[in-house]
C-alpha cells in the first residue's frame, strides 16, 4: 500500500506540473507552487522529488512507456508501418497535454542548463522507439539510427504542437512523409551497394 500511495503522490505532483506549466509557462514554477496545486506538504513533495525537472522525468518516463504499450507491431509489416505505430502512440499519450509540453519546450529551450538532459532523454526516447519497433538500438550503427530517428521525430514533433485536430491528421502526414523521405534516400544509398536486410532498415 506504500508504494501505491506514493506512486498516486508522484502522480499527483506530475500533473500539477503540467497544469502550472500550461497556466502560467515553465520557467517561473517552483516545487512550493507543485506542492500546493497537488495538495502535498513541501516535505512530501520533496521526499518524491528533488527539483522540477525530476517530476517532469517522470512524465517523460510514461510517455516512454505508452510508446511500448500493447500489442508488438506487426513483425511482418515494414519498418516504416511499425515505426509509425510505435511514434503515434507517443503523440497519442501526449496530446491531452499538448498546451502544457509546448510551454515547458518553449521555457526549456531558454534555459541552457536543460539542453545536456534534454537531449539526452530525446535519445533515449528514440532508442526505445527502435526497440518497439524491432530495431535494435545498440553498437555503432544502432547509435546512428538513434540520431537520426531523434532528429525525424522532432521534425514532426513540430508539426504536432500546433496540430489541434481530433484525429491528428497533420501529424500522421507530416510523420509519413518524413519516414518516406528516409525510405528513398536509403534506396539512393543502397543502390548498387550490399546494405544489410531492407532499404529502410538501412536507412533507420
Amino acid at each position: 500500500m506504500a508504494k501505491k500511495s506514493t506512486s498516486q503522490q508522484a502522480d499527483k505532483a506530475v500533473l500539477a506540473l503540467l497544469e502550472l506549466a500550461a497556466e502560467s509557462g515553465w520557467r517561473g514554477i517552483s516545487l512550493a507552487d507543485v506542492a500546493r496545486r497537488s495538495g502535498m506538504s513541501l516535505a512530501e513533495l520533496h521526499g518524491e522529488f528533488k527539483s522540477k525537472w525530476g517530476i517532469l522525468v517522470r512524465f517523460l518516463d510514461g510517455l516512454d512507456s505508452a510508446q511500448m504499450t500493447g500489442d508488438l507491431p506487426d513483425p511482418e509489416a515494414s519498418l516504416r508501418d511499425r515505426l509509425f505505430e510505435v511514434i503515434m502512440r507517443r503523440f497519442e499519450a501526449m496530446r491531452p497535454h499538448r498546451q502544457a509540453i509546448r510551454a515547458i519546450l518553449s521555457g526549456t529551450a531558454r534555459d541552457p542548463a536543460m539542453w545536456p538532459g534534454g537531449a539526452k532523454r530525446i535519445l533515449g526516447s528514440a532508442a526505445l522507439m527502435l526497440e518497439a519497433a524491432g530495431v535494435s538500438s545498440s553498437g555503432l550503427r544502432g547509435r546512428i539510427k538513434v540520431k537520426g530517428l531523434a532528429g525525424l521525430y522532432l521534425k514532426v514533433l513540430r508539426v504536432w504542437l500546433d496540430d489541434d485536430g481530433d484525429g491528428m491528421d497533420r501529424t500522421m502526414a507530416a510523420l509519413d512523409r518524413a519516414l518516406g523521405r528516409v525510405e528513398t534516400v536509403a534506396v539512393v544509398l543502397c543502390r548498387g551497394l550490399p546494405c544489410r536486410g531492407t532499404t529502410a532498415d538501412a536507412a533507420i
